[in-house]
Parts: structure tokens; sequence; C-alpha cells
């Protein structure tokens, strides 16, 4: 593959079965890339459903101190100071500057307990569930169970039953005016944002900031689909089941494995094609 020069790249990426094992949440068999982007100083911006109180466990772990989108697009988390420039926000928080493209947590919940009333089937979100259930369902460990039930724009929900009841109960979330995506093991229920939204923000962002980009996002998921559709150099790795997604995407790259192993191999053959 013949070697390019760019001037810039920005990685977007999402967490669970890509950079993270979907089954154990470790990240080693990727570290070795990871120290390579570090010394590069290429900007790695996480892009998934995972809240900002498990982003941040996983920014400090690996070294990457830039913005990050949480909650499937629900808002972008900004150091404050990263952009020397002035841009739109919403709100200054612990030490970040939010741009919030969803709807509060508090109102998705009050909706759909209106339709499990109305539709009367018995779904659980993380929360109807205590730390020690969601612990017992994700694999987590109970301090990782807390911060995944600190969420702030969406709700995780374990939708099981039968067909029909699976089809009137998502039917009721659109009815509701809230959209919902598949993650691979939960849906993800959510107000009008995504993942390509929030990135398309970014973007624009570190343009200003940076000048020429290349922009790179690497997913496995439904969920990552609008963040691959938002970048120049989209990467699906495979699922668990071994397939890659279903994706009518430009220029997609299909890399074979899964998980950690998969990102590592993508980012290294970004690197080598960029000559970085």
């Amino acid at each position: 593959m013949e070697k390019q020069h760019q001037s810039e790249l920005v990685i977007f990426t999402d967490l669970d079965g890509t950079l993270l094992d979907r089954v154990t949440y470790s990240y080693n068999k990727a570290i070795t890339s990871v120290k390579h982007l570090l010394q590069k100083e290429i900007p790695v911006i996480f892009c998934s459903s995972k809240t900002r109180a498990e982003q941040e466990v996983y920014r400090r772990e690996l070294g990457f101190f830039h913005p990050f989108i949480v909650e499937n697009g629900g808002a972008i988390f900004i150091p404050e100071g990263y952009f020397q420039f002035k841009f739109d926000y919403n709100r200054i928080q612990d030490g970040y500057q939010m741009i919030e493209l969803g709807i509060a947590y508090s109102e998705i919940r009050r909706i759909l307990e209106q339709i499990r009333s109305d539709v009367k089937v018995d779904f659980r979100g993380f929360g109807d569930m205590s730390d020690r259930e969601v612990a017992a369902d994700t694999g987590l460990d109970l301090e990782a169970a807390r911060r995944a039930k600190e969420r702030e724009y969406a709700e995780t929900l374990k939708l099981e039953g039968t067909p029909d009841e699976v089809s009137r109960t998502l039917g009721a979330i659109k009815e509701a005016g809230l959209n919902y995506v598949f993650g691979g093991r939960y849906y993800s229920i959510m107000g009008p944002n995504d993942k390509g939204r929030a990135t398309k923000i970014l973007i624009n962002l570190f343009q200003r900031k940076l000048g020429h980009l290349k922009t790179v996002g690497i997913g496995d998921s439904p969920n990552d689909l609008p963040m691959l559709l938002a970048v120049d150099i989209p990467v699906l790795v495979q699922g668990p089941e071994g397939g890659w997604e279903e994706a009518d995407i430009p220029h997609l790259r299909r890399v074979e494995g899964i998980g950690p192993e998969a990102w590592a191999r993508a980012v290294e053959e970004i690197i080598l094609v960029h000559d970085i």
C-alpha cells in the first residue's frame, strides 16, 4: 500500500468491542499501539456509549487527555483550554466545556416508565438495577458497575421477551420521540443525538485548531455507523461472532479480528500508510 503524507490525524474510537475486549474490558492487546499514538501525539477521541465516569478511568490509564464523546453522542466533554479559541458550548463543569446534544437522563427515565405501563412489557434499564445486578449482568466489577450507572444522557436497556414484545417496546420508544440503537449487548435509549453528530462537531473544532486533517473512525457495532460516516477513514473491526456489521459506507475498511487486537492492527496500518 502506497504511503501518504498527511498534515494531521485525529482518531475517533469506540470502546467496548473495539479498543476494549467486549468480555474482559481489557485493552492489553492494544497497549503497544496506544504507546505509538502517544509518542506521535495523535489525538485519540473516545466516542462511546459509556458514561463520563467510565471514560475518565480509561483516559487516565491510557494517557489520552483529549475531548471525548459520551453516551452515544449525548454530550462532548472538552478539557478547559484545549481549544484556544472561542466556540459555542452549553456550560462548564468539573473542568470541562460541555456541548450537550442529548436530553436529560431523568426525562428519558420518566418516558420509559410511561412506556412500560402502556405496553405491559417488563424491560429493565440500568436505573432499575442495583450496582451488584449491573455487575453480574455485564461482568464489570462493582466499582465499574457503579460508574456505568452514572448516566446523564441515555438509558441502557436490557430488552428481552418475545419478538412481538420487543417490537412493541421499540415502536413505543420511537413514538415517544426517543431514539434507540443496539450496541451489541444492550439497547441505548436516548434523545436526538448520535455519535455522528458529535463527531462532526469535534472535527470542525479540530480543523480550526490543526488546519488540514485526516480523520479516522474505528468501531464494530450499529451505534458506530454514524461516527464512521462522519470521518475520512472509516474502519470496522469484526463483531463477537466473527463477522462485520452490515454497512454501506464509502471507503470503509474492514479489519479482520475482534476487539483490541483488531484495533491495534488498524492503527498500525494507518500509521504506516500515512508515514507518521
